[in-house]
């Protein structure tokens, strides 16, 4: 039993120890040399702007006048002057425009990424902002068409008129009717009417 026990003891003790490794973080390494970690931005700026001057005339002619001055002078210059032999073709020439080439290209790749995610930047910003321009035209529509309908309820210059016009026309109508009804209900002044003679009472007689 006690041996058993020692067994599954040893067991339980052998799996920790194999995976202590996972549950426990691992230590950072030691490294001799700093992680080069630069800017991104600073550093594709900085491309960016030498991929441009690549793409110059003025490139060109420099590139132009260093290969030429390379060639003249290990070609005309003193033999114990000269740094590139013209017997094997110039290879140190042909190395160092190799090598030029060879950063040229991951330089151009890099700016023209960094150009495409700014391309791709533009045109989700264009795309929100004709979607917002779409809304706006919609609910601008919707607000006229509603101001249109409403318009149509509203009295204009003309109707009003009109109306006035009629109203006026109505009072005139009933102001000469009623001048006509007080004209016939107007008793008229009889002139041949007899005068009656005024009688004096019979107990009083006129004294002579």
């Amino acid at each position: 039993m006690h041996r058993k026990r020692s067994e599954v003891n040893a067991v339980v003790e052998r799996i920790r120890s194999s995976s202590s490794g996972l549950d426990m973080p691992r230590e950072s390494r030691m490294r001799l040399l700093p992680r080069l970690r630069p800017n991104p931005d600073a550093f594709g700026s900085a491309t960016e702007n030498f991929a441009r001057f690549m793409g110059t005339p003025q490139f060109l002619f420099y590139m132009t006048v260093f290969c030429a001055v390379w060639l003249l002078w290990n070609t005309l210059a003193p033999e114990g002057l000269r740094f590139d032999s013209a017997a094997i073709g110039f290879t140190l020439l042909t190395l160092m425009l190799s090598l030029q080439a060879s950063y040229a290209a991951p330089l151009l790749l890099l700016a023209q990424n960094r150009q495409d995610d700014r391309d791709r930047v533009s045109l989700k910003e264009d795309r929100q902002r004709a979607e917002r321009n779409l809304s706006d035209t919609e609910y601008l529509t919707r607000e006229i068409a509603e101001l249109r309908i409403a318009l149509r309820e509203v009295a204009t210059r003309d109707y009003v008129r009109s109306e006035l016009r009629s109203v006026l026309d109505e009072v005139l109508e009933t102001a000469d009717g009623q001048e006509l009804m007080l004209q016939k209900r107007k008793p008229r002044k009889s002139s041949d009417t007899a005068t009656t003679p005024r009688v004096q009472p019979a107990g009083r007689r006129q004294s002579r």
